[in-house]
């Protein structure tokens, strides 16, 4: 597998170290801090001061015999960016020396890294030294609301340490109720508040059994700790992912609003919670819920964002988990979907067989378990591991399992007397779920043939198993999940959805201490204040999160103008540059259907050149095209809006054509969009088409030259789709690309067969 080729290089690292310990006896490494604005005027750099300051200390090394083998001191690093100083490895005495010298500001050892988790912030991209985190002082004064399902306050995702003070136009609470106290709210946590009030109605006489803004299924407290939780050392499922925990906006506040119960979810309750966090005033509402079978002006979601919109608060919704083309729901215009990818994370059982080869297989089994040189078994009538029968007559040891499930046959092998077990698969949801309840691993097919020679050619084959290793870099990645939701969307096809993809397979974040969240074996259940759950719920609030952020960085921007920036500058390509593959459709090259844009680029978003931007009466000319009546769409925009110009061609970063399936003729759909320059004051761009197969694409012009920052232009595009009886869907893109300058802005085209409308 690729991922082993770096374990050699990380040991050969780690002695390397060990060895100049010992080498320079007493020294050890020391970062050390610089005042720059002291640095004399004859160095023409900071690295001569530093090079100087430390070839200085030469004179109290103390003198030995073995001078000759002592080794010289240096530089290991260098920094004026995050900070001014350097690291170098130092005597206490050549320490006690440095301080003396002109410009000392302070020193400290350097300290071990840990890994840190949920990743996905590295994943993205996100950095403490350049881009979005720094612009947006980590979402400084930003208010997250997320409707969901509860909180658990107590979390160490919410203490305030480090928190700015609530923002004065913050008008919530923290309501007080069942087991919940008012205090339990901060400067982290600045609101909660519960709506069960549909609940009741539904069922006069159901006891509410947590009757409070306290979370009792875990599902909001992952939510809001992924969008907007404090920083957490020591974070880990079960040794898994450890390290420092972090929302993606770690300094935006978070509101909850609980609107999902044990006893029921109604629409009234969701409605309820929405609008009053618009009233709340938060900049940015998370939702990782959604409605099916349902049109816009039925949609609580849909009617409850549309007047978040009209006061500029953008709602960040996921895309929903049910695999299939046009399953997708909060296919919502003026809303944010999000569907689900993967991570550059792999879990890892380390594999080590007796003739010395190793390799890494696929574990989450939850426990420091100890599988040493044990007999290796395998034998092809019992390896589909099916039977108890069968499994009955093996000894102790790790036993070979091979064609048949995973969970399967690992319910068989727990009732066996095997110790262990090495699964050979390749199912998808192997990746996607945290179940890992028996000691084992699963390898690919690919790599299985090794091990297959040589438990079948070695006399006494034995074999090791280690557990709790996380990898990362992980190639391909990412790759779309295969429970996230395609479009087209149902409730309205006509503008593409989802809109982008977010890491949303086995994110680490916050969870609730009361429930069972692993097992081992089939009776013995575990729990844990972190898990690693998977769901198109999980990848909308890194999405929220990036919101936030760019919210506060462009604090004038309209949520069109910050959807229209995550998408322009999505990345639809993996991390080996190839194009983004779906894993729920045979690893095929993945259509916008299923990822949006792409891959969200936080820090491309940050600066993204072009926008798209839409107004509350773009999206009502919009609803006027849509054969509703004048009540249905009042149900939505809550006013008096006059249909002036009704038309379906939104202004939105994304373009997709509909045909009947069996289409014997020809269609041809145009499309005006307008951007506007949010970057150099004078740009010019110049087009580059890729059409779909089997399409012609034409724009004009296909030179935009703007004179100043925020001037708008205006273009057509025109898809000529010819006859397809096969319901093929095809894909392409335009980009503008800035001439002399290092914008692109990127658009997805979609042609596919019409679907129905709910």
């Amino acid at each position: 597998m690729e991922l082993i080729k770096h374990i050699p290089f990380l040991l050969l690292f780690s002695l390397f170290i060990s060895h100049a310990k010992l080498a320079l006896g007493e020294r050890s490494s020391y970062i050390v801090h610089m005042d720059k604005s002291l640095m004399p005027k004859v160095f023409p750099t900071h690295n001569h001061w530093y090079s100087f300051a430390i070839n200085s200390l030469k004179s109290v090394t103390p003198k030995s015999s073995d001078d000759h083998h002592q080794k010289p001191l240096r530089l290991v690093y260098t920094y004026d960016n995050a900070f001014h100083g350097f690291s170098a490895v130092l005597s206490k005495a050549e320490l006690e020396a440095l301080k003396k010298s002109p410009g000392f500001v302070s020193a400290y050892s350097d300290r071990s890294v840990t890994l840190d988790t949920t990743h996905t912030f590295e994943f993205l991209s996100l950095n403490p030294y350049a881009g979005l985190w720094p612009a947006s002082d980590y979402g400084k004064g930003v208010i997250v609301g997320v409707i969901d399902t509860g909180v658990w306050p107590e979390s160490p995702s919410y203490v305030d340490d480090g928190m700015p003070e609530v923002p004065s136009r913050w008008k919530g609470t923290c309501e007080a109720g069942q087991e919940f106290n008012s205090s339990l709210c901060n400067k982290k946590l600045i609101g909660v508040r519960y709506f069960n009030k549909g609940v009741i109605a539904g069922n006069p006489n159901v006891t509410i059994s947590m009757n409070s803004g306290r979370d009792t299924e875990g599902h909001g407290t992952h939510t809001s700790s992924t969008a907007a939780g404090n920083y957490v050392a020591g974070a880990s499922f079960f040794g898994y992912a450890a390290g420092t925990a972090r929302g993606i906006a770690p300094r935006a506040h978070v509101a909850m609003y609980k609107v999902i119960w044990d006893e029921g979810r109604f629409a009234s309750d969701v409605l309820a919670g929405m609008d009053q966090a618009v009233a709340d005033g938060v900049d940015v509402i998370s939702i990782s819920m959604g409605f099916d079978g349902v049109p816009l002006y039925e949609d609580p979601i849909a009617i409850a964002s549309f007047g978040a919109m009209e006061k500029g608060v953008l709602v960040s919704s996921s895309a929903g988990n049910e695999h299939s083309i046009g399953s997708l729901h909060n296919g919502i215009p003026w809303v944010l979907t999000v569907a689900a990818g993967s991570i550059d994370r792999f879990f890892s059982g380390g594999l080590t067989l007796g003739n010395g080869a190793r390799t890494n297989g696929w574990t989450t089994f939850p426990a420091p378990a100890i599988a040493s040189n044990l007999p290796l078994i395998y034998n092809k009538s019992i390896s589909s591991c099916n039977s108890t029968e069968a499994l009955s007559r093996v000894g102790y040891g790790i036993v070979i399992c091979e064609n048949g499930s995973v969970f399967s046959q690992m319910d068989f092998v727990s009732q066996s007397n095997a110790a262990a077990a090495i699964y050979i698969a390749d199912d998808i949801d192997i990746f996607e779920f945290s179940d890992f309840p028996y000691p084992g691993i699963v390898i690919s097919p690919v790599d299985a043939p090794y091990l297959i020679e040589y438990v079948t050619n070695a006399a006494k084959p034995f074999a090791s198993i280690n557990f709790q290793q996380t990898l990362v870099g992980a190639k391909p990645a990412p790759v779309v999940a295969s429970y996230t939701s395609r479009g087209p969307a149902p409730s309205y096809p006509g503008v593409l959805k989802p809109d982008v993809m977010a890491p949303g397979s086995l994110v680490l974040a916050s969870w609730i201490p009361n429930t069972q969240t692993a097992l081992i074996g089939s009776n013995i259940g575990l729990t844990s204040d972190f898990i690693l759950a998977s769901g198109t719920s999980m990848a909308c609030p890194h999405a929220s999160g990036i919101a936030a952020l760019l919210r506060g960085a462009h604090p004038e921007w309209s949520p069109a103008a910050i959807r229209s920036a995550m998408a322009t500058t999505a990345n639809p390509l993996d991390n080996t540059q190839r194009y983004i593959r779906d894993s729920g459709f045979d690893y095929e090259i993945a259509t916008p259907l299923a990822m949006g844009a792409g891959q969200v680029d936080p820090n491309r978003a940050l600066d993204p050149g072009l926008i798209y931007d839409a107004t509350p009466q773009d999206y009502v000319d919009l609803l006027c095209s849509m054969n509703f009546t004048q009540n249905q769409i009042k149900t939505i925009t809550r006013s008096s809006y006059t249909c002036s110009s009704p038309s379906a061609d939104l202004n939105y970063p994304s373009f997709i054509t509909l045909y009947s399936n069996g289409t014997t003729y020809g269609i041809v759909q145009e499309f005006r969009r307008t951007v506007t320059n949010v970057g150099s004051d004078t740009a010019t761009y110049k087009v580059r088409v890729d059409a779909p197969a089997g399409s012609t694409v034409t724009v004009y012009p296909t030179m935009l030259q703007f004179g100043n920052k925020y001037e708008k232009l205006s273009y057509n595009l025109t898809i000529n789709y010819k006859a397809n009886t096969t319901g093929a869907i095809t894909f392409g893109s335009i980009t503008w690309v800035e001439q002399n300058g290092g914008h692109t802005v990127r658009t997805p085209i979609v042609v596919a067969p019409m679907i129905p409308i709910w």
